[in-house]
């Protein structure tokens, strides 16, 4: 019999405040419970009659939180689409591609939506009135249990223990309450959207590295196969050299192995492209087989080289990092603390007051934290915007020398159609002016990479 009163008394509370509590997971508060010492029981309002303090701030409009939590995401507008072919993919359709197809993306996705959708008004009722419920139920108890005590019903240490759970669901209820007051909650799942936002941008930041990274494999591919195609002809040579006795058994033989080795390293660099395809497959969501096709990468033109301006780039990319973010908040956060046990002055002559110095500890450590933190941003973007025109100087190196090779080319064609070039002459300069070729498409693809990474920290915050 005891148990089952204590249970009725209890279920009604706890039954309206516990979904609300694991709901949003949050700790006991601050707030004080009602008062029992009362000969009267406390005023109970109707959600509608119901305010809070005048202080409270108005809730943000979805515009005003907008600009603030989705600062640093994605843009997911296109001016213009064009699908890719089955089988094959563009650079261009990379990050959409991954938001549709994604699986990790998607279940972040669903997370920044469950955010979205949440009625903060509508909530703010809801602990109202639970609050009011839990009021009502702790005071009902108060007022019960000297007759419960008396009839045996209920022990004091009964009654003192169900006390103690309205009492904390009452403070957590009335924790979140205020959180919504004061705007914390809001604020709280602003930062929490931009993480989950900056999280997704960098899935599909990995997924454009990796389309760079198999479009440097592939351009591996045709110098290794050219390569390939050049020693056959020259163990052609080397053939009807040794027939003449012009070399040895062992020149031969090395020339053999030689091609052995490339051959194998070719059937290795095959299989690394499948399985890296087939890792890429599965990032954009698509059939897993190792064979999808990738278009050629983008150019970066001189017009976006001359925009990069490091200064102006640095001031973006620290208000897009979420990670200088955080640290900013966290150092706000421990200064705050700081300041309110005295600060640097309050405590001149109690040094060895360890709550304070605890606490002054952690404000150097959350400040230290924060400047390393700008330190590496800043060097880690001046070195990214070094590489960029480091890669801007090597792709031109290597066009000047793929003129110098197209123009030795079309003096071999001469030669040749004159009688004074062999044929192999003139393939072993055409193979040349494809080794050329090949460099200044290496450089392209490098050249683009550091652009894009560079891009990725400045308008994302991302840095790798």
């Amino acid at each position: 019999m005891k148990q089952r009163t204590i249970a009725l008394l209890l279920t009604a509370a706890l039954g309206i405040s516990l979904l609300g509590i694991t709901a949003l997971a949050v700790e006991g508060g601050d707030m004080p419970a009602p008062d029992t010492s009362a000969s009267q029981p406390e005023t109970i309002h109707t959600p509608d009659e119901m305010t809070v303090s005048p202080e409270e701030p108005p809730l943000q409009s979805e515009e005003q939180s907008g600009t603030e939590e989705e600062k640093g995401s994605f843009d997911t507008s296109f001016e213009e689409y064009i699908p890719d072919p089955v089988g094959s993919i563009s650079f261009s359709n990379v990050e959409r591609r991954m938001r549709e197809g994604n699986l990790q993306i998607k279940a972040l996705q669903e997370s920044i939506e469950i955010i979205d959708e949440i009625d903060y008004d509508k909530l703010k009722d809801q602990l109202r009135y639970q609050l009011n419920e839990l009021a009502k139920n702790q005071w009902n108890l108060v007022t019960s249990s000297k007759q419960l005590i008396q009839a045996g019903i209920m022990s004091d240490y009964e009654y003192h223990s169900a006390y103690d759970q309205l009492d904390r669901a009452y403070d957590a209820v009335r924790k979140q309450f205020d959180d919504i007051t004061e705007g914390d909650m809001q604020e709280n799942n602003a930062d929490t959207k931009r993480q989950l936002q900056s999280l997704q941008n960098q899935i599909i930041m990995a997924g454009e590295a990796t389309y760079i990274a198999l479009a440097a494999m592939e351009l591996q591919e045709d110098g290794l196969e050219r390569q390939l195609t050049a020693l056959d002809r020259q163990l052609t040579e080397l053939d009807l050299r040794y027939q003449l006795g012009h070399i040895s058994s062992m020149t031969l033989k090395q020339a053999r192995s030689g091609r052995a080795a490339l051959d194998s390293g070719l059937s290795t660099l095959r299989m690394n492209l499948d399985t890296y395809k087939g890792q890429f497959e599965l990032l954009i969501g698509a059939d897993i087989t190792g064979r999808i096709s990738l278009n050629t990468l983008p150019k970066v033109t001189n017009k976006d080289l001359d925009r990069m301006d490091l200064e102006k780039d640095l001031e973006k990319a620290k208000e897009n990092s979420w990670d200088i973010y955080q640290a900013t908040e966290t150092m706000q956060e421990e200064l705050k603390t700081y300041n309110g046990h005295g600060g640097e002055f309050g405590y001149t002559y109690k040094k060895d007051d360890s709550d304070y110095m605890r606490i002054r500890h952690n404000w150097y450590t959350a400040k230290y934290t924060y400047d390393n933190t700008i330190q590496n941003f800043e060097l880690g973007l001046r070195n990214l915007y070094l590489k960029v025109q480091d890669y801007r100087q090597i792709l031109d190196a290597a066009k000047t020398a793929l003129a110098v090779e197209q123009d030795n080319y079309a003096v071999a064609q001469l030669k040749q159609s004159q009688g004074t070039l062999s044929q192999n002459g003139l393939l072993e300069a055409e193979d040349k002016l494809k080794q050329a070729g090949e460099k200044v498409a290496a450089g392209e693809n490098d050249l683009f990479s550091a652009y894009n990474t560079y891009r990725w920290a400045v308008d994302y915050g991302i840095m790798n």
